[in-house]
């Protein structure tokens, strides 16, 4: 069965929750950066009166590692976004890429740039974890 493209008042609601998710990722990485610079910065001055201690190099490291992580993360999400975004001027919006079927609104709701259906993304979730296990 093949899914029906939305309307233009459901592909608007869902062009601005996508452009203020995309704002927010956005604006989210620059902080990022902002703070690693500005870390950077007062890392970088004399601190020969403090005792150096490995517990808290490691500690740093860790800490910019989930830092690198979670930009990674984020930067994908922004791509996913700009394909949804995408797909909403192409009016595929909310069609599974694998079954054609329309994607439930309420996973939209909560998942705006979903790709696949519930029941595709659970069959394909299935298929990586086979694959990992092998």
């Amino acid at each position: 069965m093949a899914g029906k493209a939305f309307n233009e008042k459901k592909l608007k609601k869902y062009e601005e929750i996508i452009k203020r998710e995309l704002l927010e990722s956005i604006e989210y990485i620059e902080n990022i950066n902002r703070d690693q610079s500005i870390g950077a910065r007062e890392s970088s001055g004399d601190l020969s009166s403090y005792a150096f201690h490995q517990a808290d190099q490691g500690s740093d490291t860790n800490l910019m590692e989930q830092t690198v992580m979670m930009m990674e993360q984020e930067r994908d999400k922004i791509r996913l976004l700009k394909d949804a975004l995408q797909r909403i001027s192409d009016k595929t919006y909310g069609i599974c890429e694998i079954c054609g079927d329309n994607i439930q609104e309420a996973r939209l709701d909560i998942i705006p740039y979903a790709r696949y259906c519930i029941d595709c993304k659970e069959k394909e979730e299935t298929k990586k974890k086979r694959r990992k296990n092998r």
